[in-house]
């Protein structure tokens, strides 16, 4: 490979290179459903311990910065969601369930009462 200094004025060359190899994408495909076929199982140890961010979502609105900046104490902001409609429970920003709010030993909880399957939520992504 040429090198490259301050004083060099042209264009920069490369004399040596070689060509990179790649797998077929099906041939991926296909060793991962083999390894699978004979039993390997998935494992979640390694992703056990890794913090995500859940959150519980009453409802949304947009208003305009006006209106934001009289907001004060006692003032009410009317939400997208009617009353009774079950929460959302969102991790790292993706809907997960939905719930309704209860109370524990004067501490909010939520009661999980319908869970989106995996498949579900890969469709919502796209």
């Amino acid at each position: 490979m040429s090198e490259y200094s301050d004083t060099h004025d042209g264009p920069e060359t490369i004399d040596d290179f070689e060509a990179a190899a790649f797998q077929e994408f099906n041939e991926q495909v296909e060793d991962k459903k083999s390894s699978s076929a004979l039993g390997d199982e998935v494992n979640l140890d390694v992703i056990l311990d890794v913090p995500v961010t859940i959150s519980m979502e009453i409802g949304r609105t947009q208003i305009n910065i006006r209106n934001l900046l009289q907001l004060n104490q006692g003032s009410v902001v009317e939400l997208e969601r009617f009353a009774g409609e079950p929460l959302d429970v969102m991790v790292n920003g993706t809907l997960i369930a939905h719930g309704e709010v209860v109370v524990i030993n004067d501490k909010f909880g939520i009661r999980l009462t319908d869970v989106i399957s995996p498949s579900e939520r890969v469709k919502r992504l796209a």
